[in-house]
């Protein structure tokens, strides 16, 4: 059986007012995303220690639908249990991917790095996400791409207001 196409995307988020060091540490609280992510009900550890390698969040409730029932009923909330597979603390890039899901997505997985900005690294910072994923039957790549760009400039303002103490 022949593999799927894969698709890649990546947006970024430019703060003017907040460090990648301030920001690095909401990324690795990674059991407690949906603080950051406004259309993320839910998030939370299912195994492992939070930040690690190898531990696994359960996210629900993103704007990604889920795979519709067979009746075209109501569909179930749309979820994910992702597993965190890299972090680097000192270059700030973490990788995590999908080991389960009910939205459609085969092979994903996920880089964000977090790029200080200035000469003496701070002057803000640029929030990079990038994802490689079997292509979606029933979504497209541009629209995938803009609902990440939509999320990640959210969760940038977000991030930067906690930071910023507002």
């Amino acid at each position: 059986m022949a593999s799927q196409p894969k698709w890649e995307g990546k947006v970024s988020a430019k703060l003017q007012n907040a460090t990648a060091d301030q920001i690095w540490p909401l990324f690795t609280d990674f059991f407690n995303f949906h603080k950051w992510f406004p259309t993320l009900a839910t998030c939370s550890g299912v195994h492992g220690t939070n930040g690690e390698p190898g531990c696994i969040r359960y996210c629900a409730g993103f704007s990604i639908p889920s795979d519709a029932t067979s009746d075209h009923t109501v569909k179930p909330v749309a979820w994910s249990k992702e597993r965190l597979v890299a972090v680097d603390h000192d270059d700030h890039v973490l990788s995590y991917e999908i080991v389960e899901s009910n939205i459609g997505f085969k092979s994903y997985v996920s880089t964000v790095k977090i790029v200080p900005l200035g000469p003496d690294c701070q002057v803000g910072c640029v929030i990079d996400w990038s994802f490689t994923v079997e292509a979606v039957q029933g979504l497209v790549l541009d629209d995938l791409v803009k609902k990440y760009d939509v999320g990640l400039q959210r969760v940038s303002r977000i991030m930067e207001d906690c930071v910023l103490g507002n």
